[in-house]
């Protein structure tokens, strides 16, 4: 599939926030001199090493949310990214998609360096995908009207997703939530406007 062909399929920010993540993996690779799995060094220096953060690295707090700490964590994040980001896209554009990504993963992110140890490093674009699944999920309940249901369904994939050893459980809860506020806001905004269309009227 052409870049052009690709990017009319999943849409252009989509593609671009994959586009980052895939290149950021390859500079980690070169690195760490391995493309399979990257070195703890690395990822230390180019994720979420709270040690850093707490002194001073805060940026830790925005990179690591583009950094993966092997070939299948890359793999799969970047499925969901692709599957998720392009359905959010086409629903509330692409400046609601990078809304969304940067500030459930700088969520996720901020409760993680409270959460765990100074010495934890993490890395991973979990918490932001959390954030499109959480606001997903939270629109769908507000245009089905069934909210309580909404909420169970996310807090399950939480679970789900967040109980295999090594995964970083507060990233995704974290993400996961702020995407659920977000949702309560666009959710009601895009159920207004589909009312305004159905009946001329907003609610």
């Amino acid at each position: 599939m052409s870049l052009k062909g690709f990017t009319m399929k999943y849409g252009r920010v989509t593609t671009l926030l994959f586009g980052i993540n895939v290149l950021v993996y390859i500079f980690e690779a070169i690195l760490s001199g391995n493309p399979i799995d990257i070195g703890i060094e690395v990822l230390a220096r180019l994720g979420q090493w709270n040690y850093a953060v707490i002194n001073g690295a805060w940026w830790q707090l925005l990179t690591a949310m583009f950094v993966h700490v092997g070939i299948l964590h890359l793999a799969f994040n970047m499925y969901f990214l692709l599957m998720l980001g392009s359905q959010l896209e086409r629903l509330f554009g692409g400046r609601v998609l990078v809304f969304t990504y940067l500030v459930a993963g700088l969520v996720g992110n901020l409760v993680t360096l409270f959460l765990l140890p100074p010495n934890s490093v993490s890395a991973g674009a979990s918490g932001a995908l959390f954030g499109i699944v959480g606001l997903l999920i939270m629109t769908s309940g507000i245009i089905r009207g069934n909210i309580g249901r909404a909420l169970t369904n996310a807090f399950l994939l939480f679970l789900i997703n967040s109980l295999f050893p090594g995964v970083n459980a507060f990233a995704h809860l974290g993400g996961l939530i702020t995407g659920i506020l977000l949702g309560l806001y666009y959710g009601k905004k895009l159920r207004r406007k589909l009312m305004a269309m159905t009946y001329g009227y907003a609610w």
